[in-house]
């Protein structure tokens, strides 16, 4: 088991909707950056569906996302795990979440990119929590029930939370 712990937020005083996973894996902590692994979709779907060209240059991508008012960051802070999936987290510990949708009220709705990142949301806020929160599948590579175009058509969602 290795201990890992997530990256600080993307997040600006713009962002309107929030997008959380469960926490990095192998190769974004290698290169430190979120959703570094090629096969994950996550970069591939926000392009498609903010019509951005696509780069896979990460300050590019950061800065697209905050050009559309996304802020992207995991539920978990810290954990142990073997690995990159998420059936294999021990121990974790959550990020502070209520305390960054304070910090940043413009943020309007919550989209949990797979339902790890979900269901740990709900341990950290409750049921009843004032801001909507959508599950969205998981673009990892690991969640192969979708294929690539049920996902994409899916995450759009999030451009009605954009508006």
């Amino acid at each position: 088991m290795q201990k890992i712990s997530s990256f600080p937020p993307i997040v600006n005083k713009n962002s309107k909707i929030l997008i959380l996973g469960s926490i990095p894996g192998i190769k974004s902590l290698e290169m430190q950056q979120y959703y570094a692994h090629p096969q994950n979709k996550f970069w591939k779907i926000i392009f498609e569906i903010l019509n951005e060209e696509f780069t896979t240059n990460y300050q590019q991508r950061i800065e697209i996302l905050e050009k559309h008012h996304i802020a992207l960051w995991d539920v978990i802070d810290t954990c142990e795990r073997k690995g990159s999936l998420d059936s294999e987290i021990r121990n974790e510990e959550a990020n502070k979440i209520e305390e960054l949708l304070q910090n940043f009220p413009n943020i309007k709705a919550i989209f949990c990119n797979g339902q790890k990142s979900h269901k740990n949301l709900l341990k950290i806020l409750g049921k009843k929590f004032r801001l909507p929160i959508i599950v969205l599948p998981s673009t990892s590579p690991a969640h192969a029930g979708l294929s690539y175009f049920d996902k994409l058509k899916l995450w759009y969602i999030i451009l009605e939370k954009l508006q």
